[in-house]
């Protein structure tokens, strides 16, 4: 034993050591919601001729990688996402507009013999097909549809300002070897046209758009064209628009068209102020809950505490080693895995509390070691549950709510760790000391609690009636649910599509007013709500770039200036696929916790545990619907962690039931689970009362942009505690009784410590 104790130690401290070197030298990277900028989402299209798969998306993103690189944007990442889709994060990035269609482009660039105008006659030329665009100046022209040159005869393309003449911004294009018999032979048949023919012209073609139709000087010799493979494309160019072209032509054409399906920009203010409002729900709540449980298990509550701050170093140490992103709800995550992690600290001086007040362990440090013991099968059950649905939202979801189900993870692991081993090797090392071992009381675990003693001292028959309590939940599950029905959910953009933006405005903005001046500028069903002080957000369904514009001149206009900081995008494809991935996701996590409960318990228990689970989630969006709270792709995160948390829950009772069994199996079922019920409840709800308390300074400091995921995971928290005793229990009495002869009401227990084995 003692060998194993220093090897703990020793585990311990090399973790921490590490742990702590990696915080300290490896930065953990943060998301565009947390620094500020752009993340574009685009998706490749099939052609007649090309497939739009792996190979032609990996083709876009090396031409897309080229365009970011030209564009000068600090540290950018581009990355393939399944086989037709590209994720873009543009740190600082504040334009999307602009970034999404210098992306977007397909850069198909083509040179065409002017055949003659829309209106007048044309001329006819070998093998020539008619292509009518118009030209710089609005005019239809009559084009060759078959190209003399591409983009792929073009070796490089340079903006020019030309001084000289005052002319402006031009841009220079050079050939290739190929490119210049080409162009000289293209320039040389339009040279033989006369001076004042429209046919004179050659005309330079950009994604199906005339952006230059220079007529060929009287210089050039008929038959023999410009020389020296080089030439230049004139118009009324800006310097940003001369660059932008350059770029897209040096970067090449697309392989095939892309299309923007999600758009997401945030400022950097927004970012900063997400940061330090979970800082401080961060420190407040874990000052909070540390208060609780030192009040509670006093010594060890203090070890616990000193526990708690190594598992937030290992998690911050783990997403750093990972690479992980961390998001806006992963910090979320970060911070309610702290609370989290208080659970298993909770069961196991719970269970060496019950160890030594039984007087089956004579001394405090022998109830501590068989505390870890009795402990470790209910703290792995529920800690399993929990990392099955953050793998879900790491499988099934998307950018930042993919980031929380990473952090949770993380979080899930860590704290399995600094229970099992950091507070293990405190907890041994001070139960040894002499001073605690005179002094028992010191160390929390020597007396029973008030809640366990109030509970010892009444032993309720809360399962004597099981029915009761089913049609209570069934009540509130009515109640509750019926908001579906009668106020309906509101979808997010997330699953819906559209766009939402969010501004801060010189002054406060009523949202009436700005949703009636939107109408009229034409922009309708607008959803304008206000955001807390000089805060306005914009829900519409999907804009075009100029009524995004429109949009914000419309708010500025009321509020005296806005800002904007915060700008989504959502593809209708996209919202679709999104939400069907919600409800693949939930059901694959009510069958995943089915399949892992059935296996580590019974059938029994796993349809009692997923009964309740499936309560508790339709509880939580009944009551959202009620409150017109938005259900989306942040909600899915919460749904998703309560559905882990409720099952941690009935996994403890059931644990404890099974327990009971093993002892002593002729014992109905219905008192088996009364004890089970009373021996874990302390545990219940000093954890429940810890993760409510971080879980309050999320939503009150947190902001708005996490309140409503603070909301639902409380909701779901008090749900979840309710739920894993008052419904997961009965269920499970009333399926072992189908097909059985019912039993006669038992008598009452006698009040007194008998009733708690």
């Amino acid at each position: 034993m003692i060998r194993s104790a220093r090897v703990r130690a020793l585990l311990a401290l090399a973790v921490i050591a590490v742990s702590l070197y990696v915080a300290r030298t490896v930065p953990v990277r943060l998301g565009l919601d947390l620094r500020g900028g752009t993340q574009i989402v685009l998706e490749t299209r099939s052609t007649p001729t090309t497939e739009a798969g792996r190979e032609a998306t990996d083709r876009t993103l090396e031409v897309l990688r080229g365009r970011v690189d030209a564009l000068g944007v600090a540290e950018p990442t581009l990355v393939r996402s399944g086989s037709d889709r590209i994720i873009v994060e543009l740190p600082g990035v504040r334009d999307p507009e602009e970034a999404a269609d210098v992306l977007g482009r397909t850069a198909q660039l083509t040179f065409h013999p002017v055949l003659g105008t829309a209106d007048g006659p044309v001329d006819r030329r070998e093998d020539a097909r008619d292509l009518v665009l118009p030209d710089e100046s609005g005019h239809p022209l009559r084009l060759a549809e078959n190209s003399a040159l591409t983009g792929k005869d073009v070796k490089g393309a340079a903006a020019r300002f030309d001084q000289e003449t005052g002319a402006g911004w031009h841009v220079t294009l050079d050939f290739d070897h190929a490119g210049r018999d080409r162009w000289a032979r293209l320039t040389g048949e339009a040279a033989c046209r006369p001076a004042d023919d429209p046919t004179r012209r050659v005309a330079i073609v950009l994604d199906d758009r005339i952006i230059s139709a220079p007529r060929i000087d009287p210089s050039v010799s008929c038959g023999t064209g410009i020389p020296g493979g080089s030439t230049r494309i004139t118009g009324s160019f800006g310097d940003t628009e001369a660059r932008e072209l350059a770029l897209l032509i040096n970067g090449g054409a697309l392989p095939v068209p892309v299309e923007t399906v999600e758009q997401h920009t945030v400022g950097p203010t927004l970012g900063a102020r997400a940061i330090t409002a979970s800082a401080w729900a961060a420190v407040i709540g874990t000052a909070l809950t540390s208060l609780l449980i030192i009040a509670v298990y006093r010594l060890m509550g203090f070890l616990a505490v000193v526990a708690l701050l190594c598992h937030a170093l290992i998690s911050y140490a783990a997403l750093a080693v990972v690479g992980a992103t961390l998001t806006l709800p992963g910090l979320a995550g970060f911070v309610l895995a702290i609370g989290m992690a208080v659970d298993a600290n909770v069961l196991v001086f719970e269970r060496a509390r019950e160890e030594y007040t039984t007087g089956h362990r004579p001394s405090t440090r022998s109830a501590l070691t068989a505390g870890f013991r009795n402990a470790f099968s209910a703290i792995a059950d529920s800690n399993v549950t929990t990392l099955i649905a953050a793998a879900l939202l790491f499988l099934l979801a998307s950018g930042p709510v993919r980031g929380f189900g990473v952090t949770l993870g993380i979080g899930v692991v860590a704290s399995m760790v600094s229970a099992l081993v950091v507070t293990r090797v405190l907890a041994d090392h001070a139960a040894s000391r002499p001073w605690v071992r005179r002094r028992p009381g010191l160390t929390g675990i020597a007396t029973p609690g008030r809640v366990r003693d109030r509970l010892m001292r009444r032993g309720p028959a809360l399962m004597r009636r099981p029915r009761h309590w089913l049609a209570a939940s069934a009540a509130v599950l009515v109640l509750a649910s019926s908001g579906i029905a009668v106020r309906g959910l509101q979808f997010g953009i997330d699953f819906t599509g559209g766009r939402l933006m969010e501004y801060a405005t010189g002054v406060p903005v009523d949202p009436g007013r700005a949703r009636a001046d939107l109408a009229a500028a034409g922009v309708s069903r607008a959803v304008v709500q206000s955001s807390g002080g000089t805060g306005l957000t914009v829900r519409t369904e999907e804009l075009t770039d100029t009524e995004a514009a429109t949009v914000t001149r419309t708010v500025g206009a009321l509020g005296g200036g806005a800002d904007k900081v915060r700008d989504e995008l959502i593809g209708p494809s996209l919202g679709d696929e999104l939400r069907r991935n919600a409800l693949i996701a939930l059901a694959v996590a009510l069958g995943a916790q089915l399949l892992y409960l059935a296996a580590r318990f019974r059938w029994l228990f796993g349809t009692a545990a997923v009964a309740a689970l499936a309560h508790d989630v339709l509880i939580l969006v009944g009551v959202f619907a009620w409150l017109g709270k938005p259900v989306d792709g942040v909600f899915l995160a919460a749904l998703l962690t309560v559905v882990g948390y409720s099952v941690n829950d009935s996994v403890v009772v059931f644990d404890r039931i099974r327990e009971l069994r093993r002892r002593d199996a002729a014992t109905p079922l219905p008192d088996l689970a009364d004890h089970a019920i009373l021996q874990t409840l302390p545990r219940t709800v000093n954890t429940g009362m810890g993760a409510a308390l971080i879980l309050t300074a999320l939503a009150v400091l947190g902001g708005d942009s996490l309140t409503d995921f603070a909301l639902a995971l409380l909701i779901g928290l008090a749900v979840g505690t309710y739920s894993s005793v008052f419904t997961a229990v009965p269920v499970a009495i009333e399926l072992q009784g189908v097909g059985r002869p019912r039993r006669p009401a038992r008598r009452e227990r006698e009040v007194g410590h008998e009733g708690i084995p």
